[in-house]
């Protein structure tokens, strides 16, 4: 059982380059070819999302074998619960519980440790599976093709028929209580990959104030695929986990000039007042993305498809049009 547990928790290891890097920060190109209608959107789907790399699809197990670990995981849990029960029973009719040894303590903590040795093996199989699926298996539909282009033209559609299959594989595969663990975590890396796509999606990307309303029908729908219309998780599991992305969808909706006030305001409470001519350097990203964290402004400013952004960052950061 230890053996397997190492084992799973090195394969977690090996999946986790499947989350891929930031790109630099950039400033739109505004009135670029990127957003005119008479190019056709597989061109642009040609030019790659610029998200950073992430493992190819060939790398490591397929779905199914990887649902098949969890589930072996669960099985060896439930196997030790069962034996720790007999092992008491037993204890409780023989002398050796009588002899005040500590039997029966000692044998607790060493079921106890098995037990939670399966547990996080099972937390961070599911979390490593999760990512692999998101950002590798699903990342033709996902870093490459999400709104590249812009907002109206690669919608959210083709992401949710492949997470509804990856679903179905998924509950096909696996038992009642590891199957909601896998679908929780993949829920999770969805969401941070919808936001991934929105705050660091590269330069083929680009939005006005006009997309919001089309991204907040998007995520809708993406937390619509969890619900299941009562079927799926709770909806206070769902409610949870979108609240990062719940959080920032507002600046999409944020004019430029408000945005970039805010932006100032943040900055000077993390960093302190700014110099004359120029602010400090760009802020760090943070642990996770807010409305009220610098980062994350800033982010909204660089793929903000307009004239005053690109003019801000240009002078205040010297941003590129271009990585």
């Amino acid at each position: 059982m230890g053996f397997y547990s190492i084992m799973s928790r090195k394969r977690k290891l090996a999946m986790s380059t499947a989350t891929p890097q930031l790109p630099h920060l950039t400033r739109c190109d505004v009135g670029s070819k990127l957003f005119k209608k008479k190019e056709k959107p597989h061109a642009l789907l040609n030019r790659g999302s610029q998200v950073g790399s992430s493992a190819g699809k060939s790398e490591g197990c397929d779905l199914s074998e990887l649902c098949v670990q969890i589930n072996t995981l669960h099985y060896i849990q439930t196997e030790v619960e069962n034996l720790k029960k007999k092992a008491k029973k037993c204890l409780r009719n023989s002398e050796l519980s009588q002899d005040g040894n500590g039997t029966t303590d000692g044998m607790n903590i060493r079921f106890e440790l098995s037990q939670a040795s399966c547990q996080d093996g099972i937390r961070q199989l599911c979390d490593a599976t999760a990512h692999k699926v998101v950002f590798s298996y699903l990342s033709h539909v996902l870093l490459d093709m999400l709104y590249v282009g812009g907002a109206a033209s690669n919608r959210v559609e083709p992401l949710l028929r492949e997470l509804h299959s990856t679903l179905g594989v998924i509950s096909g595969i696996m038992r009642n209580e590891p199957r909601d663990h896998l679908i929780t975590a993949l829920m999770k890396a969805s969401f941070d990959g919808f936001l991934l796509v929105l705050l660091a999606g590269g330069p083929t990307r680009a939005f006005t104030l006009q997309d919001a309303q089309i991204i907040e029908n998007d995520f809708r729908a993406l937390r619509g695929l969890y619900l299941a219309n009562g079927d799926g998780l709770p909806h206070e599991l769902v409610d949870k986990a979108s609240s990062e992305v719940k959080s920032v969808l507002p600046l999409l909706r944020t004019d430029t000039e408000s945005l970039i006030q805010r932006f100032k305001q943040a900055i000077t409470e993390r960093q302190g007042s700014p110099t004359k001519s120029s602010f400090p350097k760009p802020p760090r990203v943070p642990a996770q993305w807010s409305a009220n964290d610098p980062n994350t402004i800033l982010r909204v400013l660089c793929y903000r498809y307009d004239e005053a952004a690109t003019k801000f960052l240009k002078k205040t950061y010297k941003f590129p049009k271009k990585l």
